[in-house]
């Protein structure tokens, strides 16, 4: 958190985007330039078509991507920005894992470990998804995991990596 008076630790978050649903990557393109609203944006992994994760029944096949953004807000503030941008275009929240114009998760912040107030970082189910996993190692490959202690290459690389493929 931060402190009146006191000058913000500039700190590297991470975060994860996905779409689903209209045009996936103008809405990724659109998430992308509003992160302004967080911090700079230093890298961005290219766009990967991934199978819909943990719902059942069908849904449109996802566009994901990761970006760092170098910011001096904290955790919370992040998730209120990235809450902010979803809603800002179109998503709408009606069911858990429904198909979804956007999502933004933040995924790391830089070594924090946090989980209070509804924010959990690093993000409780980063180790187990490849469509997550898989961008965050082309922009991130030795970044460490603060709590399991493994790069997000070594994660990745133990990850289930099927029904993913690279985009232009």
């Amino acid at each position: 958190m931060t402190v009146p008076g006191m000058p913000s630790r500039l700190v590297t978050a991470y975060i994860g985007l996905g779409s689903n649903l209209g045009d996936r990557s103008r809405n990724l393109q659109g998430a992308v330039e509003r992160l302004s609203s967080i911090g700079n944006v230093t890298a961005m992994s290219s766009m990967f078509e991934t199978k819909p994760w943990g719902v059942d029944g069908y849904q449109p096949r996802y566009l994901n991507q990761a970006v760092a953004v170098e910011t001096t807000l904290d955790p919370l503030e992040v998730v209120t920005e990235l809450l902010s941008i979803e809603y800002s275009l179109g998503r709408a929240r009606e069911e858990k894992n429904a198909s979804r114009t956007l999502d933004l998760d933040l995924l790391l912040h830089g070594d924090s470990v946090v989980e209070a107030s509804g924010v959990t970082v690093p993000h409780p189910r980063l180790h187990e998804r490849a469509f997550v996993l898989v961008p965050l190692v082309q922009i991130a490959p030795e970044l460490v995991h603060p709590v399991l202690k493994r790069t997000m290459a070594e994660l990745a690389e133990s990850s289930d990596r099927s029904g993913i493929s690279g985009m232009a």
